[in-house]
């Protein structure tokens, strides 16, 4: 394979097109509630042969053509990318939460992905047509994929999930995660195993009987003997190398050797990828810096590119076949619920907490998505069933969050940036005076929220003369309530200069949020004001570069990450 620069330039071109996109929309579904991945995928399906290979289909085969080199370099960036998310997957994996849960969490494991793969398998196996299966793939195999596909669980997604709703640390989040880490163990050693027994590798060493007897020795080797290894050699890496450069070098290193091995044999370069990153990120030595430097890099880069690329060869609506997708659902939803649940009321968990973690368990999310498109790689599957499997990952990810915090009564609480109204943002660096600034803040939020600007006023400034309103980091807190509001408005104003707002710490105030909020929002006003406090505590604001607009300032907030 020789590349033109024709080639070379294209192709950049099309990863740019294709980050950028999938990045954008990935941005835009987490602000819409929804995860990541399906903003992702649904890039790729606006950038393939299903949106702008319909609309402009000389375009589509020049940015993303089916065949020829830059398929080919796609592909490989593809394969790298999927290897990179399952590393990121298995170093997320706490394998010494398993070990402090104890027997409840193989108790709880065991019945939600084994019960569901049992039956699932049976209904597969006397019903193949029903749930598509391809004329050239024999009953059994087809059987166990289906089966290991509506089993599988999503451990990132799962914990996305968790910490949106505030219960990763919870009792309930304590078990869940190690129930969700065996299911992607044992998942991807049940998809090991049905790849193994298709016979679809191009390169196949060993017998079939072989393969699983390596397989499993590898396994253990990784996670017992080499395990005591990296806990051993990380520290002198750290001693004598530069860091965290050395230890990320030394995690892809062994990624990709462990990823090759795992090829070889026959299995897909993922399960080497998953294990290894169970491996490396079981030691205290991998340190938190290593850990995020790794999950940006995947999160920015890889994970959109893979995802992205879903779209990009396949049709989804020529090959989307609804009565298949809600065959897939509902089996998949009502089996891993139900057995979930089972499993967690016999280890003693409430009905509310057995249901919270049934729905938990059957998010399948980017698990689901990546054996589908390997086993469509493989021809294990065709592409009505791959998008079938695609959208059942999608579909239970999106329900799943919502569904949990119904069960648990879980009302999410607002941050206080909630509430504030983007007009009514102010920078300038001559205000020192703090009556005025408090008129002028009153005008805006008066003006903007078609209210009474002179009962503002008063309330306002008869607030401050009972009692000064300024915090310690050079942050002011004026408020006031206001009859009728029907809920709190804050108006932000920044001082460079700073204003005297008689702070404890003596020191001026360089941010201030004027909070209007009704006569019955006593609760809301104070949690709104301890929000503020809590975010600001541990940033210097006479150190910092204040923001200028409304846009700086959210992104000012969030990139201090307080």
């Amino acid at each position: 394979m020789i590349l033109t620069p024709n080639d070379i330039i294209l192709f950049l071109l099309c990863i740019a097109i294709l980050l950028f996109f999938a990045k954008l929309f990935a941005e835009i579904a987490k602000k819409c509630g929804i995860v990541s991945v399906f903003g992702e995928i649904l890039a790729g399906i606006i950038l393939g042969p299903t949106v702008l290979g319909y609309i402009f289909p000389s375009a589509n085969e020049i940015l993303f053509p089916l065949e020829g080199n830059r398929r080919l370099i796609l592909d490989v960036f593809s394969n790298l990318s999927i290897v990179m998310f399952l590393l990121f997957a298995g170093i997320e994996s706490d394998l010494d939460a398993i070990k402090k849960q104890g027997p409840f969490s193989y108790k709880i494991s065991a019945v939600s992905i084994f019960l569901p793969f049992i039956v699932i398998f049976a209904i597969v196996y006397y019903t193949p047509n029903i749930f598509g299966k391809p004329d050239y793939l024999d009953t059994n195999t087809y059987a166990l994929f289906i089966a290991t596909a509506l089993s599988i669980s999503a451990l990132p997604v799962i914990a996305k999930i968790l910490m949106d709703i505030n219960y990763y640390r919870s009792d309930l989040g304590a078990t869940v995660i190690p129930v969700a880490i065996i299911n992607d163990i044992v998942g991807w050693l049940l998809f090991a195993f049905v790849i193994s027994l298709t016979g679809t590798s191009n390169h196949v060493h060993f017998s079939f009987t072989t393969t699983i007897i390596i397989t499993i020795v590898f396994t253990l080797f990784m996670l017992i003997y080499f395990r005591k290894f990296i806990h051993a050699i990380f520290p002198y890496i750290q001693a004598h190398f530069s860091w965290p450069d050395s230890i990320i070098t030394f995690c892809l290193c062994v990624t990709f050797f462990s990823a090759s091995f795992t090829e070889y044999l026959g299995i897909h370069a993922l399960f080497g990828a998953f294990i290894a990153g169970l491996a490396l990120g079981d030691t205290y030595h991998f340190k938190e810096k290593a850990r995020y430097t790794i999950e940006h890099f995947v999160n920015s880069f890889f994970s959109p590119i893979f995802f992205g690329s879903i779209g990009l060869h396949i049709n989804f609506i020529t090959n989307f076949n609804i009565k298949l997708f809600l065959i897939f659902f509902l089996v998949g939803t009502i089996l891993k619920v139900s057995a979930s649940f089972i499993g967690a009321k016999l280890a003693r968990l409430n009905n509310k907490e057995s249901w919270a973690l049934g729905f938990a368990m059957n998010t399948r999310g980017a698990m689901e998505i990546i054996i589908a498109i390997i086993a469509a790689d493989l021809d294990i599957i065709n592409s009505v069933v791959c998008v079938a499997l695609i959208g059942d990952a999608i579909a239970t990810s999106l329900i799943s969050g919502p569904i949990i915090k119904k069960i648990l009564s879980i009302k999410m609480p607002l941050r206080f940036y909630d509430y504030i109204d983007p007009k009514s943002f102010i920078y300038n660096p001559e205000y020192t005076d703090k009556f005025e600034l408090l008129a002028i803040l009153s005008d805006k939020l008066s003006i903007n929220n078609n209210l009474d600007k002179e009962i503002i006023k008063k309330e306002v400034i008869k607030r401050e003369n009972i009692m000064p309103t300024g915090l310690s980091a050079g942050i002011a807190i004026p408020h006031a309530r206001i009859e009728g509001l029907q809920k709190p408005l804050i108006a932000v104003a920044v001082c460079p200069r700073g204003i005297d707002f008689q702070a404890p710490d003596y020191n001026l105030s360089h941010i201030v949020f004027l909070i209007l909020s009704g006569p019955n929002h006593d609760l809301l006003q104070l949690k709104i004001i301890a929000d503020v406090a809590k975010t600001f505590k541990k940033l210097d604001i006479t150190k910092s570069k204040l923001p200028k607009s409304y846009t700086e300032f959210i992104a000012f907030i969030k990139s201090e990450n307080i």
